[in-house]
């Protein structure tokens, strides 16, 4: 999974996943799951592990390269529930029909879109009726915690007035409010059930920073995993986790 912030991102995004699916589905229940900017595919590998039939979307040929190779190396029984297309999220559509998957992934693809609605429609569009819908976006009312805590004031006071931040990539993208994604999911048929905060307290640590021993990194888990589902805390986290569920 890499170092530790990626670490932790992903681990929680899996048990908060996890909650959802299993206060959903029937235990042992064979979900369709779409992954739309699957990345290098550590969420959709685990998917079909636990056994669900997982599509893939990445539009980007290096990761997409990656989750090939990923893939590979698992066993046979599990390559087989897995399909990788090279593909973009605004353009579902053209690959599926409507209401073909149970579960519909879209996780740090939204900073990308700088109008997301329609690409949000789209993939709810793609959900069978109870279907959830799981983003992971960057915190727009939370970008002054980063620059704040390392002690740039400036980037802190700044960061109040925008909805636009310079990712670790150098890349300037967007974030997204809590609010105005409630909104949107509602009108898109989609309705949030539940959100979660993901890295309250790891989010300025370094890219190069090395996982910790396993009772520590089973510590640090466990609080990152209660701050992102307890008020206040949630609200201040880098990324939030929302999950919406396909009206009948």
């Amino acid at each position: 999974m890499g170092g530790l912030r990626n670490t932790v991102r992903q681990e929680l995004v899996a048990r908060q996943l996890d909650d959802q699916i299993t206060s959903r589905y029937p235990v042992g229940q064979r979900l369709r799951v779409l992954d739309v900017g699957m990345g290098q595919g550590t969420q959709a590998l685990r998917l079909a592990r636990g056994g669900h039939t997982v599509t893939g979307l990445e539009s980007d040929p290096t990761m997409l390269k990656a989750a090939r190779e990923a893939l590979a190396d698992e066993p046979a029984g599990i390559r087989e529930r897995v399909r990788l297309i090279e593909g973009d999220g605004r353009d579902t559509g053209v690959h599926f029909l409507p209401g073909s998957f149970d579960v519909v992934l879209c996780h740090g693809v939204l900073m990308y879109v700088e109008k997301p609605d329609a690409m949000l429609a789209g993939l709810a569009r793609m959900l069978a009726p109870g279907g959830l819908l799981s983003l992971l976006v960057r915190n727009a009312d939370a970008l002054a915690m980063r620059p704040g805590l390392a002690g740039d004031w400036q980037g802190a006071v700044d960061a109040f007035e925008t909805d636009r931040y310079t990712n670790r990539l150098g890349l300037s993208v967007r974030a997204d409010r809590l609010a105005a994604l409630t909104a949107t999911l509602a009108g898109i048929a989609a309705p949030l059930h539940a959100w979660y905060g993901v890295r309250v307290f790891t989010d300025t640590v370094g890219n190069d920073v090395e996982l910790p021993a396993a009772d520590e990194l089973e510590r640090l888990l466990a609080a990152e995993d209660r701050a992102g589902r307890t008020d206040p805390y949630r609200g201040v986290a880098a990324l939030l986790h929302l999950c919406g569920v396909r009206r009948g």
